[in-house]
């Protein structure tokens, strides 16, 4: 197996011992992204819809640098900090896909990195 670490200036750094992306044959692994805006490491604010479009552009550019698109996405988990958020986050994520929607499931969870509305990790495949 082999195992290469996918790095790009145009997602954040990661803040922990974690890659953004690990990419084994065909399979990315895109770790959680949240909405940190690249290079400043401020987050993105002025309410869920922006940071959920923040978070879908940090996956973007993960996947542009493992030459793949949202269309290879297979697989998504949204974690969200209050489920009445659901629909805006929704609202925001379908824009980013044209068809053959990925599989999904999105939880509400007790605390998200740096106190965030919504993080959001993928799978996609070659």
């Amino acid at each position: 197996m082999s195992k290469n670490i996918i790095f790009t200036p145009n997602a954040p750094e990661p803040i922990g011992p974690y890659s953004q992306a690990v990419l084994t044959g065909d399979l990315l692994f895109i770790s959680g992204q949240i909405p940190l805006v690249p290079g400043s490491g401020e987050l993105a604010s002025g309410g869920i819809a922006r940071e959920t479009a923040q978070v879908m552009k940090n996956l973007e550019a993960i996947l542009t640098e493992a030459g793949m698109q949202f269309s290879n996405v297979v697989k998504t988990t949204i974690f969200l900090s209050d489920m009445s958020l659901f629909g805006e986050v929704n609202n925001v994520y379908e824009k980013f896909f044209t068809a053959d929607y990925p599989a999904r499931e999105t939880v509400a969870v007790k605390g998200l990195p740096k106190n965030v509305n919504v993080e959001i990790s993928m799978i996609a495949s070659k």
